[in-house]
């Protein structure tokens, strides 16, 4: 708001400046009032320009409503709603690890993510109750966003998942989609006839007779510093491997195109990027895994958080995290476990993923398109966006991800039937 308090202050003192000139003092009322008037037509001409940056005159409501009926390429922030600040896991800029645990110990009150009721029946009761004996797959995604920043990339993957797995039901772990403006979002695939729901996790119960159950402790304590990473961020890495963990199924990122059912693997993971010669990985990224309940190697990585958490370094407590964990065990008898190549989830790097967005301008560029789609159509499961990379990039018509997200979808098929 400071540019619309800045202006009429600016405005007004200039005309006081004004009416205390001494040619004032000599002049009739009605000079007065033409000047007065003179002011009044500047300010209303010189504000206008500016009405339209403020939240207020945003329709937000539309795109909670329906995030999917706009062209994709539109795909922007949402103008004048800094969604960053809306999120309270945001630590402090420069402040002290004392300072830091401080903020945390006075924002936890307010945090719906850490309440607890009574050892928690409820949060059990409703993930059993959702996932019966009809679904063939149980998957879970993770959103610690606020509702607004939910848009159509992230519906994608939800669209995208479904068309994969029709009988699949998932569950994503999110306190601010398990609400209205939640539900209003996902009601298009419930009506559909899909199986999905947003339910707020219990993070005690999750992490209760885990290895990371002391970590929980310690950070609601303030013995532990939660770092100057969004704590949104960390939090996910560890709710992902307790929900596994305690249940078993396929966790995914919210920035995935799901192109295949899950259905024939089992305790797999995959890896982001191998070496050219030896073919070995060299990182393991753990945005999509499949494991059973009560898997060995979930055990070790809720373990190596606990030991091992860091909340300044991006990536250590993720696909660092994994990396180092499957590097010591990978060999050790009893862990069933399958290391998937990087064309599985990940065909592209973060470097290079940019290039899927982009629409073909030349022949050259346009055969690519087809060949790509033809080479993810034949050996990848689901295409990761890498969103921290590419959440400003727009999604160019005839571009790969506009192909894949405009065949990769329930609810674009439903709308094209009824027109």
């Amino acid at each position: 708001m400071a540019v619309r308090q800045l202006l009429p202050m600016h405005s007004y003192k200039l005309f006081f400046h004004i009416f205390k000139l001494p040619v004032f003092s000599t002049k009739s009322l009605f000079t007065i009032l033409v000047a007065a008037l003179f002011f009044i037509l500047y300010e209303i001409i010189l504000m206008t320009p500016y009405l339209s940056m403020y939240p207020e005159d945003i329709a937000t409501d539309k795109t909670l409503i329906a995030p999917f009926t706009e062209n994709f390429s539109s795909k922007l922030p949402l103008e004048g709603v800094d969604t960053d600040n809306l999120d309270p896991l945001i630590p402090p800029v420069n402040v002290t690890r004392e300072e830091r645990i401080a903020w945390f110990q006075k924002t936890l009150p307010q945090l719906e993510l850490f309440k607890s009721n009574n050892l928690n029946s409820q949060f059990h009761d409703k993930v059993l109750s959702f996932f019966n004996s009809n679904c063939a797959v149980w998957y879970f995604m993770i959103w610690l966003s606020p509702v607004q920043s939910f848009r159509q990339r992230e519906f994608s993957a939800v669209d995208s998942l479904f068309r994969a797995s029709p009988k699949g039901c998932l569950m994503i772990l999110s306190p601010s989609l398990d609400s209205r403006q939640g539900y209003r979002i996902l009601k298009p695939l419930i009506d559909g006839g899909y199986k999905v729901i947003a339910v707020t996790p219990d993070l005690h119960f999750l992490v209760m007779n885990t290895p990371a159950e002391g970590w929980l402790d310690e950070l609601k304590s303030g013995s532990k510093d939660p770092g100057n990473i969004s704590l949104s961020y960390n939090l996910s890495n560890l709710i992902r491997l307790a929900i596994l963990y305690k249940y078993g199924g396929v966790y995914l990122d919210v920035d995935f195109i799901i192109l295949k059912d899950f259905t024939g693997l089992r305790n797999a993971i995959g890896a982001q990027s191998r070496h050219k010669s030896t073919r070995k990985w060299t990182r393991i990224n753990g945005a999509l895994m499949i494991f059973d309940q009560d898997h060995p190697l979930l055990h070790d990585f809720l373990e190596e958080f606990a030991i091992s958490f860091d909340g300044s370094k991006w990536g250590h407590n993720g696909p660092y995290l994994v990396s180092r964990v499957i590097e010591r065990v990978e060999t050790e008898p009893g862990y069933d476990l399958t290391i998937l190549p990087p064309k599985t989830f990940y065909p592209m790097d973060w470097i290079s993923i940019a290039r899927l967005f982009k629409k073909p301008e030349t022949e050259t560029e346009s055969k690519w398109v087809e060949d790509m789609l033809v080479e993810l159509n034949r050996s990848t499961y689901a295409v990761h966006l890498w969103n921290h990379r590419t959440k400003e990039l727009t999604v160019q018509e005839g571009s790969v991800v506009e192909r894949l997200i405009s065949s990769y979808c329930v609810i674009c098929q439903h709308r094209n039937n009824n027109q």
